[in-house]
């Protein structure tokens, strides 16, 4: 494992399915079908690297916040341009807030230490790929059911399934998560 010296020098490419798992969290509510996050995730790394002397941090745990940061700044100009409230940046802050929270809590590090905290970045840029690595439908419905809180019925009516369909797209998507996440670790 990288010290946390070390980690923070990782090129900002290696946060893209961490950024991106974040942006599909935060844009799906306001500017679904308007904006693909992938878009909004390359004009982050793009502002990153260009900005990348301005970054003090030490820790990968600094880092990927700071990369946060950019991404939700990334998300509010493109609400703007879409003629949204100029309202919305308030709650895209919380939003970004409350989305890497709950991917802290799904993990469940210890933050006693330096090393821990880079540690549990680590583990949630692993979740992040992990989870852009299951079948679009296993992942939306993980993402709806454990990210955002969706209930099984809610997520079937976004995806247009039956409540036991999405309940096997849950188990299928979980097991593949664990696996994926073994072998990452």
């Amino acid at each position: 494992m990288l010290d946390s010296k070390e980690s923070a020098s990782r090129p900002v490419e290696a946060y893209r399915d961490y950024l991106h798992l974040l942006a599909r969290l935060q844009l799906a509510p306001r500017l679904r079908g308007k904006v693909d996050p992938s878009d909004v995730v390359q004009q982050t790394l793009i502002k990153a690297h260009q900005n990348r002397d301005r970054f003090r941090g030490e820790t990968s745990a600094e880092q990927a916040g700071w990369l946060r940061r950019i991404l939700t700044n990334t998300i509010i100009d493109t609400a703007r341009k879409y003629h949204q409230e100029v309202t919305v940046e308030s709650p895209l802050r919380q939003d970004a807030d409350e989305s890497a929270a709950r991917l802290d809590a799904w993990l469940a590090a210890d933050q006693s230490s330096p090393s821990a905290a880079t540690h549990r970045e680590e583990r949630l840029v692993g979740l992040a790929s992990a989870l852009a690595q299951l079948p679009e439908e296993q992942r939306t419905a993980v993402e709806l059911h454990h990210l955002q809180e969706a209930s099984v019925a809610e997520v079937a009516e976004v995806l247009g399934k039956t409540e036991a369909s999405v309940a096997g797209l849950l188990r299928r998507g979980l097991k593949r998560l664990r696996e994926l996440l073994q072998e990452h670790a």
